[in-house]
């Protein structure tokens, strides 16, 4: 059995190359078209024109379900380990609500480009970056109560280095847009797709753009770390019947029947 095939690893491995893999194919598609710029593009700004858009949208539409069920299934696991502690079960539910919230987000950014509703895809990177930072800040605090009972602190040490990262990319990715749209570089900068290296405010430009795909790439990092925790946990559905038949009749037949899932175990 491969490592990804270990209970429910290949979850969070899969939210990762999907999600991956939907920045650079819109990025090439839009770079091949001329769309943009070859030289570190807003992410937004490589799914803004048809046809890298559907891709774009599409892609990050399943990133999202991917999403909501990696963090799902980490919320059970949390609260199958630590069944009789207050604490962390608060911190699980609340990363949870915050986990889906992030998601939410991200659904928001592949539906409403950049280009065409400015503030409704400004609202969901808040969502998806802002709210997402804080649920990266709640796993790390449970991480951290959890070891190293129940895992070594090598786990929480890598997730709170991502954690600063992200901290530290949304920091730079924030000043230098405030600089680039305070109106000291002209107006309507949303709409423009290319920039020349000698226009003024290049600079923050590109502190920004490169800002961003850091912060990017720093969640996807976050997410790697649930990989060894999901090789030791599997779920399973449990099936009842009320009747014998699907007619609409009393019955007094009764049956359950658990199934397995997904292989693995916790």
């Amino acid at each position: 059995m491969w490592w990804f095939q270990q209970g429910l690893s290949f979850l969070p491995v899969a939210l990762v190359v999907w999600s991956a893999a939907s920045f650079v194919f819109s990025y090439i598609t839009a770079i091949v078209l001329h769309h943009v710029d070859p030289l570190v593009p807003y992410i937004s700004d490589t799914g803004t024109i048809p046809p890298e858009r559907c891709l774009f949208g599409i892609m990050l539409n399943v990133s999202t379900f991917l999403g909501m069920a990696t963090m799902y299934v980490r919320y059970k696991q949390v609260s199958a380990l630590s069944p009789e502690k207050p604490k962390i079960l608060r911190l699980n539910k609340l990363g949870l609500r915050l986990g889906w919230m992030s998601c939410f987000g991200l659904c928001i950014i592949a539906n409403f480009q950049k280009c065409i509703l400015y503030y409704v895809h400004v609202l969901g990177a808040c969502l998806t970056f802002g709210v997402g930072s804080i649920y990266m800040l709640v796993q790390t605090i449970l991480s951290y109560l959890m070891q190293p009972e129940l895992h070594s602190k090598d786990i929480f040490w890598a997730r709170l280095v991502v954690f600063l990262w992200s901290c530290s990319s949304i920091l730079s990715m924030f000043v230098s847009s405030v600089v680039l749209y305070s109106g000291l570089y002209g107006q309507n900068l949303v709409q423009k797709l290319h920039w020349d290296p000698q226009e003024r405010g290049y600079t923050p430009h590109m502190i920004s753009t490169v800002s961003e795909w850091s912060l990017a790439f720093s969640f996807l990092s976050f997410f790697l770390t649930y990989i060894r925790d999901f090789q030791k946990i599997s779920l399973q559905a449990a099936v009842t019947l009320q009747g014998q038949t699907l007619h609409k009749s009393p019955g007094s037949f009764r049956a359950e029947e658990q199934a397995l899932l997904i292989a693995g175990s916790i």
